[in-house]
């Protein structure tokens, strides 16, 4: 290690009466790994994109190298050797590896863009840093992890020394993690700076030398990782004990709530996403589905949704005895179904919409009287919830568009919670989260699982799974494998279920 490439000093940026940033300090040292960890909307991104020069900061000084950054821009921050990958990747699926990465700064043989020169220089890179990317693919067939080192490469081709990753392993399967820690190690043996936008303490624990937590907007403490542990870091974010695992109750069995017989989807012509499909969820248990992202659970939540009915070939749905099979996704609301979605931009928010406008989406019927809304009820409704599910910043005509992607997870956490439910799918529920998120969005679970609800939980993360599932079920290639007590199994047993490499 050696002196500071990047300095913050006293960074201040205001959105209207929101301040994000408030006398941030941050100093990077050169070839090292350096994490950034705080609770959602404590800033960490808008202080990595004032450093990226998306943002301009109200107050305060850039260092590069020891000299001030004057009129920051993406341009210029390029120029200066930093690139940043964001959370959700920038790639144009039906382009190839190569026309993604030179976009914007084509070399060209004459009038023409120099493809094979481009591919050439790509394979370099991809072979320098072990990145393992064929240039000549299309981004479309490949997987998350794969599009992520296809980012990395962009960074590179550009000539970044310091790399910004922003919730980086978010979408990532455990062995794609793996691959990406490898990748940084890779990075930072070559020279190398990364800073680290992300949540997960175990990993920052396992990849980072150092780590700066910030709180309300301000920096709480830089300490080196050696000398902290997950629980410490978890109390200087949240400033209180912080619960690290589950607790639960002893489950209380009731009724079959839901059930899916022979459940057959389409996936394209001759290829099915899911292949007979069998379950129940009975009245306060979590059925936890465990599978490699693109194994079919899209497919099974829409289906159980009444979405995509076109796709089903064959199979039913019931809620207790009534086959709701046809019903449409808001039948099956009214009747008593609630759906976390998976994907909270595509089916769980509208973003140019306020926080008040989406707590009542979907439930708009309760909130209107002779054709119209009622204003001052939604007001009260959005002033409960917000409260309730600690919404931050909180005020109710917030656009949810520029809110951190936990406290957009908790708009929806609490519109689909606040519903009368039976049967809840939560797909992703912590995804992008920080941990005193999800310690509080883990309680709303076990808590409708306590009130005798039936609970379809999807999780990337195993443990999740784990610590909430009564049961798990391995979903692989669109058939379920094997469903196990959650007990009685662990992440290498459903890690190699997952992956085929054992059928139990």
């Amino acid at each position: 290690m050696s002196a500071n490439i990047i300095e913050l000093k006293n960074i201040v940026k205001r959105f209207g009466k929101v301040v994000a940033n408030n006398n941030v300090n941050l100093a990077v040292k050169k070839g090292e790994v350096h994490a950034i960890v705080g609770e959602n909307g404590a800033g960490k991104s808008t202080l990595m994109k004032i450093l990226y020069g998306l943002y301009q900061p109200d107050e305060g000084q850039i260092f590069l190298n020891g000299q001030v950054v004057q009129k920051n821009s993406p341009k210029n921050a390029v120029k200066a050797g930093i690139g940043m990958v964001h959370q959700h990747f920038m790639l144009i699926p039906p382009m190839t590896v190569a026309e993604n990465v030179i976009l914007g700064m084509e070399t060209r043989k004459g009038i023409f863009v120099d493809l094979p020169e481009a591919e050439k220089r790509i394979k370099k890179l991809s072979d320098d840093f072990n990145l393992n990317i064929d240039p000549t693919k299309k981004i479309e067939d490949l997987s998350v992890g794969e599009n992520q080192r296809v980012e990395i490469i962009k960074l590179l081709y550009r000539g970044a020394n310091i790399l910004i990753l922003d919730e980086p392993t978010a979408v990532l399967t455990p062995s794609e993690v793996e691959d990406f820690f490898n990748v940084i190690k890779n990075l930072v043996s070559q020279g190398k700076t990364v800073i680290i936008i992300t949540h997960k303490l175990d990993e920052i624990m396992r990849i980072s030398d150092r780590i700066t937590v910030i709180k309300h907007g301000e920096t709480v403490r830089t300490v080196d990782t050696k000398d902290t542990n997950p629980q410490k870091i978890a109390e200087m974010m949240v400033g209180r004990e912080v619960l690290l695992r589950v607790e639960k109750p002893e489950a209380k069995i009731g009724q079959a709530v839901l059930r899916v017989e022979n459940l057959c989807i389409e996936k394209n012509k001759d290829i099915l996403a899911l292949d007979n499909v069998s379950f129940e969820i009975k009245e306060g248990e979590i059925l936890g589905i465990a599978g490699v992202e693109g194994n079919g659970q899209t497919e099974l939540i829409e289906a159980i949704m009444g979405l995509n009915l076109d796709k089903i070939k064959k199979g039913k749905v019931f809620l207790g005895n009534d086959d709701v099979s046809a019903l449409t996704t808001k039948e099956r609301l009214d009747k008593g179904f609630s759906h976390v979605p998976e994907d909270r931009h595509k089916r769980g928010l509208v973003l140019d919409y306020s926080i008040r406008d989406n707590l009542i989406l979907g439930q708009q019927d309760n909130f209107t009287s002779n054709g119209f809304l009622e204003n001052d009820k939604m007001d009260s409704h959005a002033d409960k919830l917000i409260a309730e599910f600690d919404i931050r910043p909180p005020h109710k005509e917030v656009l949810s568009g520029g809110m951190s992607g936990g406290n957009q997870q908790k708009i929806i956490i609490a519109r689909e919670f606040f519903r009368k439910f039976k049967f809840l799918i939560s797909a992703q529920p912590t995804r992008g989260v920080d941990i005193g998120a999800i310690e509080f969005i883990h309680k709303q679970i076990i808590k409708a699982r306590t009130d005798n609800k039936a609970i379809l939980l999807v999780s990337a993360e195993l443990s999740e799974i784990l610590s909430l599932s009564d049961k798990v079920a391995v979903l692989y290639k669109g058939k379920i494998v094997k469903i196990l007590e959650a007990d009685k199994t662990n992440e290498n047993e459903l890690g190699m279920l997952m992956t085929g490499a054992s059928n139990g």
